[in-house]
């Protein structure tokens, strides 16, 4: 028996290693929008400019394309084999996000998107267009609506099979595909990701507030970071892994499924912040070569170490932190100051 068109897409999905591929129309998800519109209204974005600049075309894939008919949602597994929460304690040692600690997850999505898309042009015709996280696409409502999985209260993508160690990509094209259901919300009664945030950035079910958000605070804002937030950021030095790494669904995730791509750099896996502090900007580029990491700049992971520094409570980091006192980002510097307070 010949299989369809989507049978053909998954099977391929599979080959070019995606976890998940579902199907939806380009005009599902339409609450989406409104969320988004009041999300950028109460400034929860803080200064992701990038968001409200593009807020239409990312309210909808036809705001984006007109020509989309059809969207194919992916899945990319990088569940971990350890304990992202296993250096908690480690106040010398740098918290990097785990979807940070291996190759750059931008080129290895897209890299695999187009592979797809180049496939599916030749196989079935008709026009599309991939996109990552880095285009005005809303892949975490597509995605639920092609059936991978709900979305959390921690608002990040939830799969019964593999957790919420998922990278997205998504698909539009101008082909008719057969719609898979939307998938049903499994989350219960259950706050631990709520609960577990340890500034209080998820305020509600499905509700974050970016500007206290740690993935927030030391990636995409620039300047210093407000002092309500500093001890509770840790020995964080690049995201923050806490919400996802309590979920219950993560006792399904098989590390074994994850893209060999995204395994931990041992450099990245367990960093010494004295070390990554010494770091001058060349250092800093052939550290984090080939990392999402590279993208903050180095001046910014030095705000970020210095933050972690302070909470450390490991006097003998003062050496390390004390020539940033003359840094001339006056972001460093201040970070500098205090955390050489915070260490006596």
């Amino acid at each position: 028996m010949a299989m369809t068109i989507e049978q053909e897409i998954r099977a391929k999905a599979v080959e070019l290693g995606f976890a998940s591929c579902g199907f939806t129309r380009a005009d599902a998800a339409p609450d989406a929008g409104d969320g988004l519109r009041a999300w950028l209204a109460e400034g929860r974005h803080g200064e992701m400019r990038w968001m409200e600049d593009r807020a239409e075309q990312r309210a909808s894939p036809n705001g984006l394309w007109p020509a989309a008919k059809s969207v194919i949602a992916l899945a990319m597994s990088y569940a971990p084999a350890s304990d992202p929460m296993a250096l908690a304690n480690h106040g010398e040692l740098g918290r990097i996000s785990v979807y940070a600690q291996g190759t750059d997850y931008h080129k290895t999505v897209k890299k695999a998107l187009k592979a797809l898309g180049r496939w599916l042009a030749e196989a079935h015709g008709g026009e599309l267009k991939v996109f990552v996280d880095t285009a005005p696409v809303m892949e975490k409502p597509l995605a639920a609506a092609a059936g991978l999985g709900w979305q959390g209260k921690h608002t990040n993508l939830l799969s019964r099979e593999h957790g919420n160690w998922l990278f997205l990509g998504i698909i539009m094209t101008s082909l008719e595909l057969e719609p898979d259901e939307p998938a049903s919300e499994h989350c219960g009664s259950c706050t631990r990701c709520i609960d577990a945030c340890p500034t209080g950035a998820i305020t509600g079910p499905g509700r974050i507030d970016a500007r206290a958000c740690i993935s927030y605070l030391t990636i995409e804002h620039a300047g210093p970071i407000p002092e309500q937030y500093r001890a509770a950021i840790g020995n964080r030095i690049y995201g923050c892994d806490d919400c996802l790494a309590v979920c219950p669904w993560n006792r399904f995730a098989d590390s074994a499924a994850a893209n060999r791509a995204f395994l931990p750099r041992a450099e990245l896996a367990a960093p010494r912040l004295a070390d990554l502090l010494a770091l001058d900007d060349a250092g800093f580029r052939e550290t984090f070569s080939g990392s999402p990491i590279k993208r903050i700049g180095r001046n910014r992971m030095i705000r970020n170490c210095l933050i972690a520094a302070g909470n450390s409570g490991e006097a003998v980091l003062k050496a390390a932190v004390e020539p940033h006192l003359a840094d001339p980002d006056p972001v460093v510097a201040d970070a500098a100051r205090w955390a050489m307070d915070r260490l006596g």
